[in-house]
């Protein structure tokens, strides 16, 4: 469905470049959760921001749904982040001035389609994360968590074929992120989402199907989840997830530092 071949980006100062990515390989299938991780400086939201077309890249392609996006001009190409993505921030991006229900309608109401299936698509997202009872009230007056709900239900209020996620539980405490790491599952499950989430979490990533680690720009190793690792507490998973991030780290010292991925303190070991 998603499917990156090649991709080299790099960045100019002055006379000279600096690649960022390094020959990118890697693809989305339906309704899979895939996750990227890597250090800081690794290409992680540089190869989020070619993916969704926002920056432009020297070689390669990409593709989604079959489309081929290099090439497209600036019309086509918001056509397809309005209708083929959906984006969920750390940072929320909601608007204040808006209700829950109001903020989840936005793609719509921007596109000036809010009709009769918008609205009982809102109303059956409110319902689906649980944040129904929060419909009327506004960004400042909801748990952080209810944000990201919110957020995610936005993203869905197109049927996107891929949800882009960047680090959506980056600012939301541990209750919080299991329960929006939930709301992408209850997406997949009910709705038949995508997603593609880069993240630094490494509790995040174990409820993914695969998870890809960036080093340098280029793919490290790519960790396949094993069948029904989320029904046995994904401990397996989390265990090899964690061995092969201090594998990627401990090959080169500087990734230690404050930009690579640890495991958070009260989770040593990968066990719940």
């Amino acid at each position: 469905m998603l499917y990156v071949k090649n991709l080299h980006k790099s960045y100019r100062t002055g006379n000279k470049s600096f690649p960022v990515l390094k020959g990118i390989n890697l693809s989305v299938a339906d309704r899979e959760f895939v996750a990227v991780m890597g250090p800081s400086g690794s290409g992680k939201s540089t190869l989020l921001n070619c993916i969704s077309c926002y920056i432009p890249f020297e070689e390669g392609s990409i593709s989604l749904g079959g489309q081929t996006l290099k090439g497209m001009d600036e019309k086509a190409l918001a056509k397809v982040r309005n209708e083929k993505l959906g984006f969920v921030f750390q940072d929320f991006m909601l608007l204040d001035g808006l209700t829950v229900r109001e903020n989840i309608l936005l793609p719509r109401i921007i596109q000036e389609k809010v009709e009769q299936d918008a609205e009982e698509l809102a109303d059956s997202l409110l319902s689906l994360f649980g944040i129904a009872h929060i419909a009327d009230k506004y960004p400042a007056d909801i748990s952080g968590g209810e944000k990201q709900r919110t957020a995610v239900a936005r993203s869905l209020i197109n049927k996107p074929l891929l949800i882009l996620a960047d680090e959506p539980t980056g600012n939301l405490d541990s209750k919080s992120s299991r329960t929006v790491i939930e709301s992408f599952e209850e997406a997949r499950k009910s709705l038949g989402a995508s997603i593609f989430m880069v993240t630094h979490d490494s509790f995040a990533a174990s409820f993914c199907d695969r998870v890809i680690l960036l080093k340098d720009g280029m793919v490290y190793d790519t960790l396949e989840a094993e069948p029904g690792h989320r029904e046995d507490g994904r401990g397996a998973f989390w265990d090899r997830l964690l061995k092969a991030i201090r594998e990627m780290n401990d090959e080169d010292s500087t990734q230690c530092g404050p930009g690579g991925i640890k495991p958070p303190t009260a989770m040593k070991g990968g066990k719940m």
